[in-house]
C-alpha cells in the first residue's frame, strides 16, 4: 500500500484503530493482573501474612498449685434478655456459692444471646472461666481482649437457673484449672 497516496481520512481511521487496540490491550492486561493478584491474595501468597499460632505459657512455676475456688473468681453478671431481675438473681446464687460479684447490670455489649449464655474472659482468666462454666452448662466460653482475670457471665434467653456442681464436677473443674 502506498502511504503517499492515502487520504487524510484513512490515515485518521488507521491511527484511531491502533490507539483503540493499544488501549484495549492495556485495559485487558490491567484486568488480568488485578484478577491474578486477587486470586493470589485469597490463597495467601501475597498480602498480609496470617499470624502463626504462638504458644502461651499458662502456668507459672512460681505460683501456687492450689486449686481455684469460687472465692478466687470475680464475676460480672449481665442480662442479655428482657426479663427484669435475671442478672440479680443469678448474682445472688453465685455469691451464695462463694464467688465475688463485681457488676450486675444489662449487657454492656447490648447483645441478645439466644442460648443459655456466654462466659467472657481474657487469657489470664481462662481457668476462672472454666470454674464459672461448671455453674452454667451449655454456655459458650468466649475469649476477649481483657487483660485482667475477671469473668463476665452474660445470661441468654434460654437461661433458667445456675446449678451447684456435684463434688466430682467441682474436682474435674479444679483439675482443669490447675493443669500445666
Amino acid at each position: 500500500m502506498d502511504y503517499l497516496h492515502e487520504s487524510a481520512a484513512s490515515i485518521y481511521h488507521r491511527r484511531r484503530r491502533q490507539r483503540l487496540i493499544i488501549t484495549m490491550t492495556c485495559v485487558i492486561l490491567l484486568l488480568l493482573g488485578t484478577a491474578v493478584y486477587a486470586a493470589s491474595y485469597v490463597q495467601g501468597w501475597v498480602g498480609a501474612a496470617t499470624p502463626k499460632p504462638v504458644a502461651i505459657a499458662t502456668c507459672n512455676n512460681t505460683t501456687s498449685t492450689r486449686a481455684l475456688t469460687p472465692r478466687d473468681v470475680t464475676v460480672n453478671v449481665y442480662n442479655t434478655t428482657d426479663h427484669a431481675g435475671l442478672a440479680a438473681s443469678a448474682a445472688r446464687s453465685l455469691r451464695n456459692q462463694g464467688f465475688k460479684i463485681a457488676t450486675v447490670d444489662n449487657d454492656p455489649l447490648a447483645k441478645t444471646i439466644p442460648g443459655v449464655g456466654e462466659i467472657r474472659h481474657g487469657l489470664s482468666g481462662t481457668a476462672r472461666a472454666v470454674l464459672a462454666a461448671a455453674r452454667l452448662p451449655g454456655a459458650r466460653l468466649v475469649l476477649d481482649e481483657r487483660m485482667d482475670a475477671s469473668v463476665d457471665l452474660a445470661l441468654g434467653t434460654s437461661f433458667r437457673i445456675l446449678i451447684v456442681p456435684t463434688r466430682s464436677a467441682r474436682f474435674k473443674a479444679a483439675r482443669l484449672t490447675t493443669r500445666c
